[in-house]
């Protein structure tokens, strides 16, 4: 790893806020400046202020080149990661407690964040004690008596959120560079339990003693540095690895690709997932994570399914919902005077008959995935609107529909047309304060509705 000299540290502190593509053709060679190291740190930082708050508050973090801060796991990722641990460890009585407790703080943490323009100061105020442990004796209990190992280090993120519940904390990973960066940053991030190890996470495995937690990011990449999806397509192959990591850890936690078919991984893997999460931000789905640990009983048992999405969070026995697409055994409410869209994680984990039972809420078709219902429903987990009016396809409904509305917000679900061709054919630009749907109705009528958002 390339160490700062005091010139570049200068020059990085002097322009963090400033467009590093400028500074790279305007700023001045100064001697004893390294100024493409300067312009990586500019740049990480930037990134960081709005994707890592709190490493962007801690002075002494050393960044890699952009490409690693765009495919690094975001603060909020990470600590969910972190939450998954301490719960999965912690006594009985906690073992749910960040489905009820936690939502509300990460949301605020998600709030907070700085924007780009923030200075250094103002970024450090945000985050400067996000560091600590929790105060709480499971906490204190957890600390004290728990290891963890980290078998796919990469730059860190995930390994320095989970770190701090643990009293023991290896990092893997087999760049030597990578590890140098590690060992500096942890040291600033003042993780003193934090051990880094240079070498093949799976050689380590299998070398290595028993572990309470262990944590894998499989490389998504080939030999040719084409993106790959199937688990046993990723390096290293988790399913070769499934016993091994079942002997030498209490619980495994696995970072999986958003693409895959939820329910065909924790098939691959034989009845030992425990716990399946699904996580996004921003509506977007971001990772598939699942729990690994031995079986409790003879009969493998069905996992237990999170949703999250930001502070919208829910789960669910997944052997009570296995097809989770049942439609035709609730009738449409006669008066269906809201719409309901579910968020992103929702939407990949298929718990649909989950959303109607939980939330007294209509699907209002096959495969549309969306809801309707006579009253406002709270806490619905995604987005909601009030319905002003529904109509089919047919020029005299279009135009009681738009009634001169000349802009409007376009999404299909389960129709014929996309939400570009909707919009040529309806002549309508993007943007202003009505939303409308095409989908299809039970009875498969395809239908506008015009909606405004709750």
């Amino acid at each position: 790893m390339t160490i700062m000299n005091d010139e570049t540290r200068e020059f990085v502190a002097m322009h963090r806020n400033e467009d590093v593509r400028e500074l790279a053709l305007k700023a001045k060679r100064v001697e004893g400046l390294d100024l493409p190291l300067a312009l990586d740190q500019i740049a990480g930082w930037q990134i960081a202020c709005k994707k890592l708050p709190q490493w962007a508050s801690c002075e002494g973090i050393v960044y890699p080149p952009h490409i690693s801060m765009e495919q690094c796991s975001s603060q909020f990722t990470a600590q969910y990661k972190s939450e998954i641990a301490q719960t999965l460890l912690a006594p009985a009585a906690t073992v749910r407690a960040r489905v009820s407790d936690s939502g509300e703080s990460d949301n605020q943490t998600t709030k907070s964040e700085p924007q780009l323009s923030d200075s250094a100061e103002s970024v450090m105020q945000t985050a400067k004690s996000a560091f600590q442990l929790s105060d709480s004796p499971e906490s204190d209990t957890l600390v004290a008596r728990s290891s963890m190992v980290d078998l796919t280090g990469g730059f860190g993120v995930d390994f320095s959120y989970l770190a701090r519940g643990f009293s023991q904390a290896t990092y893997v990973e087999r760049q030597r560079h990578l590890c140098d960066l590690a060992e500096h940053n942890m040291a600033a991030l003042g993780l003193d339990q934090a051990r880094i190890v240079c070498g093949d996470g799976v050689e380590y495995l299998r070398q290595m003693g028993p572990v309470d937690f262990i944590y894998l990011d499989p490389a998504r990449r080939d030999e040719h540095g084409s993106r790959t999806y199937a688990i046993e397509d990723c390096t290293p192959n988790v399913l070769e690895l499934r016993d091994l990591l079942l002997a030498k850890s209490q619980y495994t936690l696995v970072k999986l690709s958003p693409m895959l078919d939820w329910r065909k991984a924790v098939a691959d893997f034989d009845g030992t997932v425990r716990e399946v999460h699904i996580v996004a931000t921003g509506n977007e789905c971001k990772e598939l994570l699942l729990v690994l640990g031995q079986q409790v009983h003879e009969e493998p048992s069905a996992p237990r399914v999170f949703c999250v999405n930001d502070n919208q969070r829910i789960d669910y026995d997944s052997a009570a919902y296995t097809q989770g697409l049942r439609i035709g055994g609730k009738p449409l409410p006669e008066a269906k005077n809201y719409l309901y869209e579910p968020n992103a994680s929702i939407m990949k984990a298929g718990c649909f008959d989950l959303v109607e039972e939980r939330f007294g809420v209509t699907q209002v078709g096959p495969s549309s995935h969306l809801f309707v219902s006579a009253t406002p429903v709270a806490d619905f987990p995604g987005r909601g609107f009030a319905i002003e009016a529904i109509g089919g396809m047919n020029k005299k409904d279009i135009k009681r529909l738009l009634n001169g509305t000349k802009q409007a917000n376009i999404a299909v679900r389960n129709f014929p047309l996309t939400a570009p061709q909707l919009r040529k054919k309806l002549k309508l630009a993007d943007g202003g304060p009505v939303y409308l749907f095409g989908t299809t109705m039970q009875g498969c009528d395809h239908v506008l509705l015009r909606t405004s958002k709750i």
